[in-house]
């Protein structure tokens, strides 16, 4: 059975794509770095609702050491890892006056160093993978890396490092594993509840999002699996935004 890693799966996006490929037929490990109840909650409701197998595997994606343990439990719960998907990652409002050079590093060892050492662990095994698809990396970034963000530089510079990382990882481990990104529009989640008024939502939706209405986890876990299956698409950022930004 072809299993997959998806990191920051406890809520939100993360969630929407653990549910979607379990839904498509992948044993998934549900990473999270301290929502043990919320993780819990996913697997429970991935064994309910398909007949795959489900593991909550808490680490943070800082910490190189958790993340080599996260690989190898994944492993050792499936047999195999297939896809990887990059999801975790932190997010401040915060103007520069205000930043730290620590607070601006630490975003950034999550955001970007977290995928970087996730897809290195990973490597020897997805390159073992014998799926028909064949083996992929995920990683997640956002509209604000073309966009940029006066409220947040930090989120925005690593979400652009993401990019460039996908990039590069596709040309290094092509032809035998395609790495590709989506760049989320906004997207309705715990995070943007906490963050974005119920009137700003409503702006969005009517003046600047062509679809005329917010994006929801299933939207991305949709994007997910197409670029899971599509075996010619390599080293792409996927924008799903409804059209909020058009390139």
């Amino acid at each position: 059975m072809p299993a997959a890693l998806v990191t920051g799966a406890s809520r939100g996006i993360g969630r929407g794509i653990a549910r979607r490929f379990a839904a498509d037929g992948y044993d998934v490990a549900v990473n999270y770095r301290s929502s043990d109840a919320a993780a819990q909650n996913v697997v429970d409701t991935i064994e309910t609702e398909t007949d795959q197998r489900a593991r909550a595997i808490q680490a943070d994606v800082g910490d190189p050491d958790a993340v080599e343990s996260c690989v190898e439990e994944t492993v050792d719960a499936f047999g195999s890892l297939d896809h990887v998907v990059n999801n975790a990652g932190i997010n401040e409002h915060q103007y520069t006056p205000e930043l730290s050079p620590e607070e601006f590093q630490r975003l950034l060892d999550v955001n970007v160093t977290g995928t970087f050492a996730v897809t290195k662990a990973a490597l020897p095994y997805l390159e073992d993978s014998s799926v028909d698809e064949g083996p992929s990396v995920i990683n997640l970034s956002s509209r604000l890396a073309h966009a940029g963000a006066d409220y947040e530089p930090h989120y925005a510079s690593s979400k652009a490092g993401i990019i460039a990382l996908t990039k590069s990882h596709a040309l290094e481990f092509g032809p035998t594993i395609r790495v590709n990104a989506i760049a989320p529009g906004f997207i309705e989640t715990d995070m943007t509840d906490a963050t974005t008024s119920e009137e700003s939502k409503a702006q969005k939706r009517q003046e600047v999002i062509p679809v005329g209405r917010l994006g929801t986890p299933e939207d991305i876990g949709q994007a997910a699996a197409y670029l899971r299956d599509a075996g010619f698409v390599t080293g792409e950022t996927l924008n799903v935004n409804g059209g909020q930004r058009m390139q």
